[in-house]
């Protein structure tokens, strides 16, 4: 089954809030209205995303008929977010009960990756959902993935009759080892599935690229703003079925509304103004770790090299120091300084990339710490 949908979607991962930390209901009353009156109807949002399906509840369900928009939610079966299989399948009847939507158009089973898909499996998860789909409960089901094209390529061979897989898909990240987009998109294809694309604009750092890049995009376009570059790059793939946008306040949803109400794929000029980018993305200096983690096992400090990596790049590609040291304090906040690096090596004698790892680590000290 191919799904035809206005190629906009609406992630509510990152709504509004107030001073008190609350979700602005008020405004995303508003964004939700602008939405719908430019004929896109995809939203997304999900168990873990606090106050979220609350939220969706009084902006969305309760003022618009449901057969008027598509409504996405997940389950996500994780180790923090999931205790035991009991705790992992109520999650839905808690998202149905917080929505009060009925039932999900699309239900996704949330963020796959080798590290947890043992918990779906022994859990009894697809075959639950399954169940949920069979009881009118989910319309379509697929699932989020974060990790290698050869997991993803694992999951589909197991479990065919998924429809749909969740990807992270932007330029940036296209043929960025530690991601792999294009190659996972290539592995959706192969399987014929359609692709949603979460993280298109990568967090909001596209928005807010490399002067470099800025001007590439501003010379070819000055009316176009910087961000369109990034969703229209993922939206004009062709086996991408919806885009999702995290958008927060009601500017990037007019803006995003502007170039994507009747959305126009890239056209040959476009896509070599993309190329461009690309290639001045490559030639910024960045490390070349694809966060395989060979290196963290034999650790004897217990540093958490590819996240520490992660920051690091954030801040050499992106300039995004804020971000980068937000990130930092947070895969070192129990300890496993780039600082406490006592050289012995092995780090580097495991890593297939050859990548100085202790020279790094000791250049993330001096910008972090």
């Amino acid at each position: 089954m191919k799904f035809v949908l206005p190629k906009l979607g609406f992630g509510l991962m990152r709504l509004p809030r107030l001073e008190d930390g609350t979700i602005d209901v008020e405004q995303t009353k508003v964004m939700v209205d602008h939405f719908l009156d430019a004929g896109l109807k995809y939203f997304d949002t999900a168990y873990v995303y606090e106050g979220s399906e609350e939220a969706t509840k009084k902006a969305l369900v309760e003022r618009y008929p449901r057969e008027s928009y598509y409504l996405t939610s997940k389950l996500n079966a994780g180790d923090w977010a999931a205790k035991d299989a009991e705790s992992a399948k109520k999650e839905l009847e808690i998202s149905l009960e917080r929505t009060g939507a009925g039932y999900f158009d699309f239900y996704l089973l949330h963020a796959l990756s080798k590290n947890n898909i043992d918990n779906y499996d022994k859990y009894g998860i697809w075959d639950f959902v399954k169940e949920a789909k069979a009881k009118g409960l989910v319309k379509h089901y697929g699932f989020s993935f974060h990790d290698q094209p050869e997991v993803l390529d694992e999951i589909l061979t197991n479990h065919p009759d998924v429809e749909f897989v969740q990807l992270q898909i932007n330029y940036a990240d296209w043929d960025n080892p530690a991601v792999n987009s294009r190659k996972c998109y290539e592995v959706c294809v192969k399987h014929g599935k359609q692709v949603v694309v979460m993280e298109p604009i990568k967090g909001g750092t596209l928005a807010n690229p490399p002067k470099q890049i800025r001007d590439i995009f501003e010379e070819a376009d000055p009316n176009a703003s910087v961000a369109s570059w990034a969703v229209r790059f993922a939206a004009s793939l062709e086996n991408v079925m919806v885009v999702l946008s995290g958008m927060s306040n009601i500017a990037q949803m007019d803006d995003n509304i502007s170039y994507m109400k009747d959305f126009k794929p890239f056209n040959e000029d476009e896509k070599a103004v993309i190329e461009k980018a690309q290639e001045v993305l490559r030639s910024i200096e960045q490390i070349p770790c694809t966060g395989c983690h060979y290196c963290t096992g034999g650790c004897p400090m217990q540093i958490r090299i590819p996240d520490i990596f992660t920051a690091m790049n954030q801040k050499l590609i992106f300039d995004n120091m804020e971000g980068a040291s937000r990130r930092y304090a947070n895969v070192t906040k129990d300890g496993g300084l780039a600082s406490s690096c006592i050289h012995c090596l092995q780090c580097e004698d495991a890593c297939p990339q050859h990548i100085e790892i202790t020279s790094w680590l000791e250049k993330a000290a001096e910008v972090f710490e």
